[in-house]
């Protein structure tokens, strides 16, 4: 204390200097707790992956404990089949039995969370807390895998911890599961697999009980195995080719050991659809606080997070669903629970009033019931609920349910095993003994047809693929979009022809909704990709809109790998007889521009020794122009030259396009053919993640400008939206500088194809007088900007180009 006499010291605040020391001591000591906590948890967890990685003989004990496991289950398995055919069990008692795992379980609305039971009582490892990490995210798991080996090859390699993770299509071991083949069957009985092993042990534990839980368990759905899979995750870097393998030998389920590695882990590999849909992310058991998320090959971002979040269903699906739902409700009446058969009823007023809204009816065959009044209608998600009549519904509570219940799985396997009415799906269970189902299920086809309810409806031609799964989860997905804010999206109204055809669609306008909690909770977000170019969209749309700081967001852009003289683009604003090259919706289809495309082609086809590319705006104009030389007789002096394919619509064809030999064999010394010459469609197959490298691809022509079609009601909603919510851009409206960039994006990813390494050459041929506009030519990347050249003559650019 201050000396009698002597005024006491204070600190800046005015608060006396012992208190302000006193608090300075307090904090400092705190810190110093904090960081011995952290350093004591970082030494528990290095000791752990170092006993991990030396003591092998862990490994082998748990094999031979599992292998013991697996022989006292198939010994117990083998005495109960011995049993229960000695017993001879009362057929109906069996049937009956077989349809307990249809029946949905008692639903409690109000319980948001359920805490699991099971193996993860006894383990406090789950609740790690999580280390600084990278999610690393891509668009494909090639892509992925093809990182990871880049890590394994790295100097760090044998050091980090990385997880990779994907979903249950691609990491399921368990073969019953995998037969299913869509991913929301497999989603949905592994949750069901889950639930019946937890059901089983709580009934086990009431003494008494007769009726046994019906139900399979997945058998690698042990959590000792797990986490035996779970460290061996961890001590060395895999892919998921190798995770897999390692679930299979070890008998553990993939999907969730690498989930239970993700606290300790360093680096997280994993598709970007799983990272911005926040459902799937928290159920993966991603935090993302205070880390670093890198999403690579995002030129496409935007458009991802807009169809994640975006959902269609038909006329066909909705009234299908109404069928096979109304047929479950009447079958299991008497064994539902209220609260079930209340939200079934809903979903089943819901399903009638949105055929209502097409201008059908669910009492009639889709297929049949002509649309008065056809078109394309726009409506906010306010308005479309009170129109449809379903404001009075609380569609959070009826998507839980969905989401909860298991209602798409059980109705599933309802229609596969009984062959309801208005469905496509064949079932793989044959000669079962259901007589007394099918006439109940026929009796119901009888009433219905006596009030003019019709049968099943005919499969469509196009849709000549059977259904994977009931429609009620296309309809889930709908619901879930439904509850958007309002102002974030539009529900457009497609009505054509009949109620079949036609369809309710949820377009998502604002994408930064979805992404702002990314950016908000990590401590560093990199947006990477090889042709970024135009930024604007994602520094307006996304981050703008997500309330990013403009001074958090920082820009870079680095050069190509390969040398200035390897590549030569050039902006061709005239043909051979000086037509003006102009590719506008109503120029390009004049005979006059075909014909100077094909001169174009034809003398580049004279100087080109290896493969040209050239793509075209869309299917139907390179079908056109294509048909146009063959009439003319351009297409044979072409075929003299170049061997001509033109771009496969299906997506299993293009593989066995590159593959083939024809397009290396045409390019052989001595022959009259000096490579090939592919038509391809910008957007299509071939325009984004093919490699045309080497003689695959020595000169890329972009035929026109291939700007979207502005009379589409989705991108014409999209500009209004802009035009509302953005400010103008260098006196541009928003509107126009999307039309814009979503062109030059689409071109960018095109005329990337031709170079895909460091010692490859290309020229690069724009054929559009309008790419020479200051704008559009700084919407290119800076590697070839920096080296296009602009002609407005045809010989001088045939020049360079022999040169």
């Amino acid at each position: 204390s201050a000396e009698p006499g002597q005024p006491e010291s204070r600190g800046p605040a005015g608060e006396p200097a012992w208190v302000t020391a006193f608090v300075r001591q307090r904090e400092e000591r705190d810190k110093v707790a904090r960081l011995k906590e952290e350093q004591s948890r970082r030494k528990k967890r290095e000791d752990r992956l170092e006993k991990m990685r030396h003591n092998v003989q862990l490994k082998y004990t748990a094999k031979r404990k599992r292998a013991e496991e697996d022989e006292a289950k198939r010994l117990l398995q083998l005495s109960k089949e011995i049993l229960s055919e000695g017993a001879g069990v009362d057929v109906l008692e069996q049937l009956d039995h077989n349809e307990e795992e249809l029946i949905l379980a008692e639903y409690e609305s109000d319980e948001e969370k359920k805490a699991v039971a099971g193996a993860e009582e006894d383990d406090d490892d789950l609740e790690e807390e999580h280390v600084t990490k990278i999610y690393y995210c891509s668009r494909t798991h090639s892509q992925l895998s093809q990182f990871v080996r880049e890590v394994q090859k790295s100097p760090f390699g044998k050091e980090t911890r990385l997880v990779s993770l994907g979903s249950r299509q691609n990491l399921c071991v368990n073969e019953e599961v995998r037969r299913l083949g869509a991913l929301q069957l497999i989603n949905d009985r592994c949750m069901e697999m889950q639930k019946n092993k937890h059901e089983k042990k709580s009934d086990e534990e009431k003494e008494g009980k007769k009726r046994r839980v019906s139900g399979t368990v997945c058998p690698f759905y042990s959590y000792e195995q797990m986490q035996f899979l779970r460290d061996e995750v961890l001590v060395e870097v895999k892919d998921i080719e190798q995770l897999v393998a390692l679930g299979r030998e070890s008998k553990a389920c993939p999907y969730y050991g690498s989930r239970y590695a993700i606290p300790a882990a360093q680096l997280v590999v994993l598709p970007y659809q799983m990272l911005l849909h926040e459902p799937t992310r928290s159920a993966a058991g991603i935090k993302l606080k205070d880390q670093v998320v890198i999403i690579d090959e995002a030129h496409n971002l935007i458009d991802t997070i807009t169809c994640i979040h975006s959902a269609e269903v038909t006329g066909s699906q909705l009234c299908c669903a109404h069928s096979q739902l109304l047929q479950y409700m009447e079958r299991y009446r008497k064994r539902l629970k209220a609260k079930n058969l209340m939200y079934i009823k809903q979903i089943l007023y819901l399903l009638e009033r949105f055929v209502a809204m097409l201008g059908g009816s669910v009492k009639q065959n889709p297929s049949c019931q002509a649309v008065s009044q056809t078109g394309t209608v726009l409506k906010s998600i306010n308005d479309f609920l009170f129109q449809s009549q379903i404001d009075n519904i609380n569609l959070f509570k009826v998507q839980r349910y969905c989401e909860k219940s298991l209602i798409s799985r059980k109705l599933f396997g309802f229609v596969e095993r009984y062959g309801g009415p208005a469905t496509a799906v064949k079932t793989n269970k044959e000669n079962q003994k259901l007589a007394g189902l099918q006439s109940f299920l026929l009796s119901l086809q009888q009433g219905s047809a006596r009030e003019g309810t019709p049968q099943s409806p005919p499969v469509e031609a196009e849709s000549s693929q059977l259904q994977t799964a009931s429609p009620l989860m296309q309809i889930e997905g709908f619901l879930s979009a439904l509850t958007n804010a309002n102002q974030d999206g539009r529900v457009i109204l497609n009505r054509q022809g009949t109620v079949g055809q036609s369809s309710l669609k949820f377009l998502l306008l604002n994408p930064a909704v979805h992404f702002a909690k990314v950016v908000e909770e990590c401590r560093a977000v990199i947006i990477a990709g090889g042709t970024m170019q135009p930024v604007a969209d994602f520094r307006e749309q996304l981050l703008s809109c997500a309330g990013v700081d403009p001074s958090r967001v920082v820009e870079f852009s680095c050069g190509h790998v390969i040398p200035p003289e390897n590549i030569l683009p050039i902006i061709l604003c005239s043909g051979p007889s000086n037509q003006q090259l102009e590719f506008t919706y109503q120029t390009r289809d004049l005979p006059q521009m075909m014909d100077e495309t094909g001169r174009i082609l034809c003398n580049l086809c004279n100087v080109v020794p290896g493969g040209v590319v050239c793509f075209f705006p869309s299917y139907d104009y390179e079908k056109q122009v294509h048909a146009h030389w063959e009439k003319t007789g351009l297409l044979t002096r072409l075929a003299a030259k170049k061997k001509i394919f033109q771009e496969p619509k299906k997506a299993s064809q293009v593989e066995q396009l590159l593959v083939s030999p024809s397009p290396q064999r045409c390019s052989q010394a001595g022959g009259q053919l000096t490579g090939a010459l592919l038509l391809s469609v910008v957007g299509g197959k071939m325009s984004e993640g093919i490699n045309f490298s080497d003689d695959l691809g020595r000169c890329v022509v972009m035929v026109g400008m291939p700007y979207p079609n502005i009379k589409s009601p989705e991108l014409q909603e999209k500009m209004t939206w802009l035009d509302k919510t953005m400010a103008r851009a260098a006196g541009q409206a928003p509107s126009r500088v999307l039309i814009e960039n979503l062109c030059m994006k689409a071109v960018n990813q095109s005329i990337g194809r031709a170079i895909r390494h460091q010692k490859d050459f290309a020229s690069i041929l724009l054929l559009d007088h309008r790419y020479a506009r200051p704008a559009t030519l700084n919407k290119l990347p800076q590697w070839i900007r920096e080296r296009t050249q602009v002609k407005p003559a045809f010989g001088s650019a045939f020049a360079e180009l022999r040169k």
